[in-house]
């Protein structure tokens, strides 16, 4: 026998209208009574803005190739211990140095760590993003374990990992600028490089000497119009294949002061002045513009 005395959850108990949902909200329609609101939700709280179906589940930070264990290593802290006195004390110590010590079990281990940690700084100081950081760490991985470390330089495999994700991604980064910044000399990172390309197939071709366009006009402060200006003689140099084999950062500062004096812009510069910026010779200038007047004759 069916109870009359049991409200209807689709009715309003005040005036018996008809309830309808609006947001998280269960109102009636006649006399407005919010009968229920800030509902519960019971699906994820994160959102999933690819294909896959796979369970996300909250287990602390997400994997990441920059560290020697994918960050899943643990430590233990130092909050519980200052309560601790005497033995106890001691104990943990013993413990945390111990940890510590088992974190990083193996030569290949603290080899890994200690480039790691010199890309990191590296990448700190030359403002590149956290891909590069990741992509560099596991192409470091990949030389270690295609066995490319024996006599060769830690330090000249971490800057050429960054130096091959930087031609890979098509960012313009010299290898001067990079030594500059790194614990290792050139010749340490141009050897590290050509072992990478060579046994691991890196899949890099020319530099494009309009990427650098950009960062030495505004080193010599230069006006975008005289950019633009030469990137288009840039452009017409790569249609006629003249810049093969030349270093693509003398091609730019050529073609910049080309620009410069073409327009007869209010900021005068000198091929010196062109050339220390790209860190080569004036001699590397003068070559590019004379490649220029060519180009124009033909």
């Amino acid at each position: 026998m069916e109870r009359s005395d049991v409200p209807d959850p689709e009715r309003c108990p005040e005036c018996a209208g008809r309830i309808r949902e609006k947001n998280a909200e269960r109102l009636c329609e006649q006399c407005g009574l919010i009968c229920s609101e800030d509902r519960i939700d019971p699906g994820p709280e994160w959102r999933s803005f690819d294909d896959s179906n796979g369970s996300q589940r909250r287990t602390g930070a997400p994997l990441t190739r920059s560290r020697h264990d994918r960050g899943l290593s643990t430590e233990i802290g130092y909050g519980s211990s200052s309560r601790l006195t005497g033995r106890k004390r001691r104990q943990m110590h013993r413990l945390r140095r111990e940890h510590n010590r088992a974190r990083i079990p193996t030569k290949a281990d603290r080899n890994r760590v200690y480039g790691f940690t010199e890309i990191r700084s590296l990448i700190g100081h030359l403002s590149l993003p956290r891909s590069v950081q990741e992509q560099a760490c596991s192409l470091y991985t990949s030389a270690q374990k295609e066995n490319l470390f024996q006599g060769r330089s830690l330090e000249g495999f971490a800057a050429a990992a960054i130096y091959a994700v930087c031609r890979i991604l098509s960012i313009p980064r010299t290898v001067e600028e990079i030594v500059s910044e790194a614990k290792a000399t050139t010749d340490e990172l141009k050897a590290a490089y050509d072992a990478l390309n060579r046994e691991l197939g890196l899949p890099v071709g020319p530099i494009d000497p309009s990427q650098y366009l950009p960062r030495f006009a505004s080193k010599l402060d230069l006006d975008t119009s005289i950019e633009r200006h030469a990137k288009q003689s840039v452009q017409s140099l790569l249609e006629n294949r003249l810049i093969g084999g030349r270093n693509p950062c003398g091609v730019a500062a050529g073609c910049l002061y080309a620009a410069a004096q073409h327009l007869e812009s209010s900021v005068s510069i000198t091929q010196a002045e062109a050339a220390s910026v790209a860190d080569v010779t004036p001699a590397t200038v003068r070559s590019t513009v004379e490649l220029l007047g060519e180009c124009s004759m033909k």
